[in-house]
């Protein structure tokens, strides 16, 4: 702590690391082993791809928009009207949208790129890993990791940003990696632009690894603390340049020329970042979403609101529990284990250890941002964790590796008895969750683990000397057999993930799941697919949009209920109060405005029949109803329309043409 504090200290009073062995040139057998682990996983995530279909409308829509507007594209607008964006910034639309105008909007033009971008992640893990500890073995072990965590097989599917941020995270830490060793404040640099697009696809849970890349190279870059400062300056610098030039061109470009910026309350992409997917994240009530405004002495029940929240509630238990826990907890505990163990076995060595940095890297991320997870309010999505994916892979690659190292030592064997034996267990727990499937597998997975690690509890007794060579050979076959046995149940899950077609806002991994039951259930069904815009896209509505040659051929209200219908009717259509209802647009009097001169067809507002259940009692319950679902910060646009234009009912869709008005 002297020589991290003293700014002329340079190399810890200890000394440097001592020289880790080089790594040798790469054998035809190493060459193999790294082709079949990314053409294995190329192969696989790109298998029947098509299933997932167009994923989550909303981001779809966004893509299809692109490849019509170059304006759409370059802000990540749900319309090519321009009207309004998605709540994110556009980095990942870029890609998926470039490759849509390429080669024609559908599916696999879509999605093949974010099952590239696995590919890629896996390569940059490898990379990292296998440089930082000077093993091939311990790459591919990362690399295999990565690619069987469930939530990665279901998110580098799929149309959402996160499979963009997660790879330039993985870049960021790999040039992390490559800058330690040597203090290079190039790489260190090159970790400040992967952050800085990172941010461009997620915004600030792009840079959630900032603090624990930075705190590595504080603690372990080879030189002076005024230098280390220096270069973290630096970085920094770069990661407001490759981000901030796109916070810049939303600030000089004129606002009425471009799309509304969804999710802020000023038009403007800051106030994105700071509230709604900022700091509202960490804060009670901050995201407000999906307001419905119900009649007088109605309510929706706050335990069906709760049922839509797979992400499990604050707590240091969340990311064990529920989808979450079997979304990417599978390797989580023993990633956990494997970086204590490692700091425990290398606590000794000097301040610049290579191989203790690159732990930290990987287990920095793991506990920084776990952390972070674990307190946030304003959060439903499991597959949010799918950011601790790269960090459970390496940190559990690096501390195994340790274990290795030492394996002719009882701390080798015991602590790679621990590793596998948690594994094995903690996988038999999870598959147990879904024991109508495959149930062999929990056991064999769990049997071969907890056999592999009482045979190294076993190898690590006393022996006659004449034994050791023998034990040891047994404790290295017994730990690898460990690993692979515990590899056993995410693999599966993996595969069923591969296997199912995925939709929606919220994908879920593994198998199908059964049925839902009950009324419960049957009113989440409906709250579901009236929110992915299901029952909007019925024939006779899309026939009337198609055929209209305004500038949007309907307005309704939610952007993934917009986003429904242009993917049906291939038309541009209005977001009245964007992703979540409560953007402020647009306001009555521009409403009025662009149905007055022509620009918009039709409204669109689905009616429900309230459940008995949602009365709150008194006088004004009354009987059941019908009534319009009116996103409340909107109801002046619902009353307008309904009091100046006659409505047509398909199904339980209110259709009012806004180009004939009541006499």
């Amino acid at each position: 702590m002297e020589a991290l504090l003293d700014e002329e200290a340079g190399l810890d009073p200890l000394g440097s690391s001592p020289a880790e062995p080089a790594l040798p040139p790469a054998r035809p057998v190493d060459r193999l082993a790294l082709a079949v682990l990314l053409v294995g996983t190329a192969v696989a995530y790109l298998w029947r791809i098509g299933r997932n279909d167009m994923a989550d409308n909303f981001y779809a829509a966004a893509v299809w928009s692109g490849t019509r507007d170059w304006k759409a594209l370059l802000f990540g607008s749900v319309d090519p009207g321009n009207f309004i964006t998605v709540d994110k910034p556009p980095l990942s639309l870029w890609v998926m949208g470039l490759s849509a105008r390429i080669f024609g909007f559908g599916s696999a033009s879509m999605l093949v790129p974010q099952a590239l971008m696995a590919v890629a992640a896996v390569a940059l893990l490898y990379a990292a890993v296998t440089r930082a500890v000077r093993s091939r073995a311990a790459g591919l072990l990362a690399g295999v990791v990565l690619a069987v965590t469930p939530v990665v097989a279901l998110m580098f599917r799929y149309n959402h940003p996160d499979a963009a941020m997660v790879l330039l995270m993985t870049a960021a830490a790999y040039a992390t990696i490559r800058a330690l060793p040597a203090a290079n404040a190039r790489w260190l640099a090159l970790t400040g632009v992967a952050l800085g697009f990172a941010f461009l696809a997620k915004m600030l849970e792009g840079l959630l690894v900032l603090p624990a890349f930075a705190l590595a190279y504080l603690i372990a870059a080879p030189a002076t603390l005024r230098t280390r400062l220096t270069h973290l300056v630096a970085a920094a610098a770069a990661l407001i340049v490759s981000s901030g030039w796109y916070v810049l061109l939303t600030v000089l470009w004129p606002e009425s020329s471009r799309p509304y910026q969804a999710g802020s309350t000023d038009n403007s992409f800051m106030d994105l970042v700071l509230g709604f997917n900022g700091f509202g994240r960490f804060l009670h009530g901050a995201h407000t979403s999906n307001q419905i405004a119900l009649p007088p002495g109605y309510q929706v029940p706050p335990s069906l609101l709760q049922s839509f929240n797979d992400f499990g509630d604050a707590g240091p238990a969340r990311l064990f529990t529920g989808e979450s826990g079997i979304q990417i907890s599978w390797f989580l505990p023993a990633a956990l284990l494997a970086f204590a163990l490692l700091l425990a076995s290398r606590w000794r060595a000097p301040r610049t250890d290579e191989i203790r940095a690159a732990a930290l890297v990987f287990g920095l991320w793991l506990v920084l941002v776990g952390a972070a997870f674990s307190v946030m309010n304003s959060i439903e999505h499991a597959y949010y964790t799918l950011v601790l994916a790269p960090a459970v892979a390496g940190s559990l690659a690096v501390g195994a590796h340790e274990l290795w190292r030492r394996r002719a030592e009882a701390f080798g064997r015991l602590g790679g008895a621990a590793l596998v034996a948690t594994t094995g267990v903690w996988s038999f727990v999870l598959l147990n969750r879904r024991a109508d499937w495959h149930p062999e597998l929990r056991w064999v997975v769990a049997g071969v683990a907890v056999l592999a690690a009482v045979g190294l509890v076993l190898s690590a007794l006393p022996v006659p000397s004449g034994w050791r060579a023998a034990r040891g050979a047994i404790g290295s076959v017994l730990l690898v057999v460990g690993l692979i046995a515990g590899l056993g149940g995410a693999t599966g899950y993996a595969a069923a993930t591969i296997g199912e077609p995925h939709s929606g806002r919220s994908p879920g991994v593994g198998p199908a799941a059964p049925p839902e039951t009950g009324f419960q259930a049957l009113i989440r069904g409906q709250m579901r697919a009236f929110a992915d815009g299901g029952p909007f896209t019925d024939p006779r509505i899309v026939d009337l949009l198609v055929h209209s040659r305004s500038t949007w051929s309907a307005a309704v209200e939610r952007s993934s209920v917009a986003a429904a219908l242009e993917l049906a009717t291939r038309t541009p259509v209005i977001a009245i109060g964007g992703f979540a209802t409560v953007d402020p647009v647009p306001s009555l009097d521009r409403f009025q405005e662009l149905v007055g001169s022509g620009q918009v067809s039709y409204y669109l507002a689905q009616e429900l029949r309230l459940p008995p259940g949602w009365r709150v009692g008194g006088p004004q319950a009354g009987p059941p109803r019908t009534e319009p679902w009116t996103a409340a910060g909107h109801r002046d646009i619902a009353d307008w329309v309904t009091t100046h234009f006659t409505a047509t009912h398909v199904g339980n869709v209110a259709v009012y043409d806004l180009t004939r008005p009541k006499n």
